[in-house]
């Protein structure tokens, strides 16, 4: 009389339950990378007619707590000129691409100015399109 067995294992991989992991997954890091800010300075630019993007330049940003940043890393306004100088070294045409907030006194922008002049860099005002 020969017993067989009713209950046998399955020898057999089950993969729905990982493909529902990996799409959790998947949609978190989309979710998560969507919250992530920027390295970016948030300024509202002053609106005018016309824009340069011809030329490659060096960016120096004054944002509306009067902080500087040459090419997003803070700078203090006193280390500002050796900064500049460094990154414009050897170049053919200085050219620095100034980013002020539009409630900045004038006088921090003619800060920057006179650097640009002393060290007879061209100065490119950015600004938003009206």
């Amino acid at each position: 009389m020969a017993i067989k067995r009713i209950n046998k294992s399955e020898q057999s991989f089950g993969s729905a339950s990982m493909t529902d992991l990996m799409f959790l997954l998947l949609i978190f890091l989309l979710v998560a990378t969507t919250m992530i800010n920027p390295n970016a300075l948030k300024l509202v630019l002053p609106k005018g007619e016309n824009q340069l993007k011809e030329k490659a330049y060096t960016s120096v940003s004054i944002d509306k707590n009067l902080n500087y940043y040459v090419e997003m890393q803070p700078v203090e306004l006193d280390q500002l000129e050796s900064v500049l100088q460094q990154k414009l070294a050897g170049e053919e045409t200085p050219t620095i691409s100034l980013h002020t907030d539009n409630t900045v006194p004038i006088q921090n922008v003619v800060d920057v100015m006179t650097i640009a002049t002393r060290n007879n860099y061209q100065l490119i005002m950015a600004i938003q399109k009206k």
